[in-house]
């Protein structure tokens, strides 16, 4: 800010320490419990959300050519750690997922016809492509039920789920499930990564699943798994 030259200075600073929370995890029959009171319309969406650990965003801002059903992979584009990555499609969401292609295809058609069909496409790919925002492949996987105005085109299209939707009823499936712990949309990837820790899965290929930047930022489900063994420790009360 002064334009001072402190290459010099010798400066050895210390960074205040970060305070670190374990996050909340849910049990293997917790999920199953929560899966089973998701509406049906967002059932999917959820399952893909815990079945391969992403983030509310990246699950919202897939699209079909990012469902790879020939290699079984499910590409996240410009995630949060500005990180593209691959993760294993789960074969038992395969068949579901590829009825969910149809159905968006066959919504695309009639939007089509109906005069609508655009899509957004993001950053200057509209204006290096300007016809991909009407291709079926560029159209969201999870649509709206509806047509919407785009506040930055004005143009009339059908965007993704909104995520204040799918929270809530995350929030409403919690509930019926009598979960007494705060449960959000980012509880399904923080149980991912602990639920592969638990079967065996190396650290490093966690890591690169989640698509963090730095292994310390996933060493915190060590933490979690370590908490969860200290269920085998007792209580002086015990005995």
């Amino acid at each position: 800010m002064l334009g001072l030259d402190i290459s010099d200075w010798n400066i050895q600073a210390l960074r205040a320490q970060e305070r670190k929370h374990i996050p909340v995890v849910l049990t293997k029959d917790e999920v199953t419990s929560l899966l089973q009171n998701i509406p049906a319309e967002y059932s999917l969406l959820v399952y893909l959300m815990y079945g391969c650990g992403l983030r509310m965003n990246e699950a919202l801002n897939l699209r079909l050519k990012d469902i790879d059903f020939g290699f079984d992979k499910i590409y996240i584009w410009d995630s949060k750690s500005l990180k593209d990555r691959t993760i294993p499609l789960p074969q038992k969401l395969k068949a579901k997922l590829l009825e969910q292609v149809e159905i968006v295809s066959n919504l695309h058609k009639q939007d089509l016809e109906d005069g609508y069909g655009s899509v957004f496409i993001p950053y200057a790919l509209e204006k290096k492509y300007p016809r991909s925002k009407l291709e079926t492949k560029w159209q969201f996987l999870f649509p709206m039920k509806g047509i919407s105005t785009d506040p930055r085109s004005k143009e009339q299209r059908r965007h993704h789920v909104h995520p204040q939707t799918l929270g809530r009823n995350i929030k409403v499936a919690s509930k019926k499930a009598n979960l007494n712990k705060r449960v959000t949309s980012h509880i399904f990837r923080h149980s991912y990564a602990t639920h592969l820790l638990q079967a065996g899965i190396d650290l490093r290929s966690i890591q690169e699943l989640l698509g963090h930047k730095s292994v310390e930022t996933t060493m915190i489900y060590t933490h979690v798994v370590s908490e969860m063994n200290k269920t085998k420790l007792i209580s002086p009360l015990d005995f």
